[in-house]
């Protein structure tokens, strides 16, 4: 079924999106990271423009990491000052990333930009991904036990103003957390990902977090980097379609929530090398995409002259006469069905031990 996006105003199939977003969500759900940086290619792809494609993306991320937040908020897996500490530097970076994003808009080349972000980025990670499945296949193959290093100190570990986590158990300078949230807040203004690809591990490697408080502290802290750059797209560019996000969404929760059961019974490594082969195949199709296809991007962007629905011009005219107000509802409308998803999985969890307990018993 076609529908057409009033403000990106491009016809789109809503199965193939739906699709696509519950197929990264699966994605996500099985290696703990967010889905951004497979969804936007995808949505651009698919002919709807990058830099609405971007904003959407971030949009859906605020969804779905409100979902997941709320969950580990549930089962008390989060430190939240650490999660402020990156989230003040997080919201600096979107600020600067933002003002990037403005400048190389106001020029003409801010969809040449993007593509290159995703093409360096997903060529960096699938690479990495690859070298990292094949050598735990390898490993695994030859029952090889890798010991590793709890935790490494770099120039970062000497900075000053040390305070106490007492959730994390660490004694850190806030300037660790502070600045790891400064990257990861541009690149989101940027590229529309929440930026797990590069948290994570820094909590891992460089803060040393608890394992059990790495995921809920991560979204914890996409909640804000993204929903700084959804304000920010909606307010300046009024580039949020609420159709576009809704479709999404839905895809997204779902996939996360079948992607989580796979991964809790499943070995990942080969999964983990064949993930990496399709970012390196996303990049390659972005490089094609961008100097090769841009003329065919361009036809779509202008067959956006057609008659719309009234729940369409509606949208369409609230984001033009009001960008504001149209920013904080396409916020709230994300956290809405991120905290009722959440719920709803909480209700269906908690039924399928019920019933699980009823049948032993009898």
């Amino acid at each position: 079924m076609e529908i057409f996006l009033p403000i990106a105003e491009v016809s789109v199939n809503i199965s193939t999106i739906f699709f696509l977003s519950t197929v990264v969500g699966i994605l996500s759900g099985l290696f703990g990271v967010g889905g951004g940086f497979l969804m936007t290619p995808f949505l651009i792809f698919l002919g709807i423009p990058p830099t609405y494609a971007v904003a959407n993306e971030a949009n859906n991320i605020l969804a779905t990491s409100v979902s997941g937040s709320t969950t580990h908020w549930l089962k008390n897996t989060l430190d939240y000052k650490m999660g402020l500490m990156i989230v003040a530097g997080g919201t600096a970076g979107t600020i600067i990333g933002i003002l990037t994003f403005t400048y190389f808009k106001g020029i003409g080349k801010i969809d040449i930009v993007i593509s290159l972000a995703y093409m360096y980025v997903l060529a960096i990670i699938g690479t990495a991904m690859l070298v990292q499945g094949i050598g735990e296949i390898d490993r695994a193959r030859k029952k090889i036990v890798l010991k590793k290093k709890l935790h490494s100190h770099y120039w970062i570990h000497g900075l000053p103003l040390r305070i106490r986590f007492k959730k994390s158990k660490l004694y850190e300078s806030i300037f660790t957390p502070i600045i790891i949230g400064l990257l990861v807040g541009f690149i989101a203004a940027i590229m529309g990902i929440g930026g797990a690809f590069i948290l994570v591990p820094a909590m891992i490697y460089i803060i040393g977090m608890p394992t059990k408080l790495i995921p809920g502290t991560s979204l914890f802290v996409t909640i804000f980097v993204s929903a700084i750059v959804t304000a920010l797209h909606a307010f300046n560019y009024g580039s949020i379609d609420l159709i576009l996000v809704f479709i999404l969404i839905c895809g997204s929760i779902v996939g996360v929530q079948i992607g989580q059961k796979i991964g809790e019974s499943i070995d990942s490594s080969e999964l983990k090398t064949l993930l990496a082969i399709l970012l390196l195949g996303v990049g390659i199709a972005i490089a094609y995409d961008s100097f090769f296809a841009v003329h065919e991007a361009k036809q779509i962007i202008e067959n956006g002259t057609k008659n719309l629905g009234p729940f369409s011009n509606f949208i369409r005219d609230l984001s033009k006469d009001v960008p504001i107000h149209y920013g904080i509802i396409s916020i709230i409308f994300a956290i809405v069905i991120g905290v009722a998803g959440a719920f709803i999985r909480k209700f269906f969890s908690n039924l399928k031990k019920n019933i699980l307990s009823k049948v032993k018993k009898g």
